[in-house]
This record gives C-alpha cells, structure tokens and sequence, in this order.
C-alpha cells in the first residue's frame, strides 16, 4: 500500500468493544484492549490475512497508543505486535508501565 492509501485508513474507537478498528475492503482489523483505572493492557491485534502488510496494524497500534497518551494512561502491551511497536517508536516508551 503507498503512503497516501495507507494514510486513508480510518480508525474508530469502539469505547464500547473495548477496541481501536478500522474496516478496509470490507473487512474488519482491530487491536483489543482492556483498561484498569489508570492502565490500558493492549491484548491483541488481528488484521486479516488478505490485508496485511498494508499498514493496518501499524495505524491501529498508533491510534490506541495516542489515545493512551492523551488519557495519561499506562500501557501494558499484552500483544507482542504493540510491545514490538514501541521497541520501534522510542516516542511511545514513557507510556510503557
């Protein structure tokens, strides 16, 4: 996917799935989470097969991790993909618990 598609994801936040989603060619991908007080464990992120390496995982994660940001919420990343997103953005480590 080219930057400008992948810049034209959109992605929701599902307060009441507990859950960052976005639909792309009809199909759904999400990271899960579950929040305590003042921590947000992120527990898993699906992208169907089809779709991935088309930046889908990559705007979730970064979705959640901005929404944590802004709440002053401590992150624990339960999914190895968001704990191996943070290894990559340093920006995003000072949410780590």
């Amino acid at each position: 996917m080219s930057e400008p598609e992948a810049n034209a994801i959109e992605v929701r936040h599902n307060f009441g799935m507990n859950r960052f989603e976005a639909t792309v060619d009809e199909k759904l991908s999400v990271v899960d989470y579950v929040r305590h007080d003042r921590e947000i464990v992120m527990t898993h992120t699906f992208v169907p097969l089809e779709l991935r390496g088309r930046g889908i995982a990559e705007k979730l994660v970064q979705a959640a991790l901005d929404f944590a940001a802004t709440e002053r919420l401590k992150v624990v990343p339960a999914c190895s993909y968001v704990g191996r997103f943070i290894t990559l953005h340093p920006e995003y480590r000072p949410l780590l618990d």
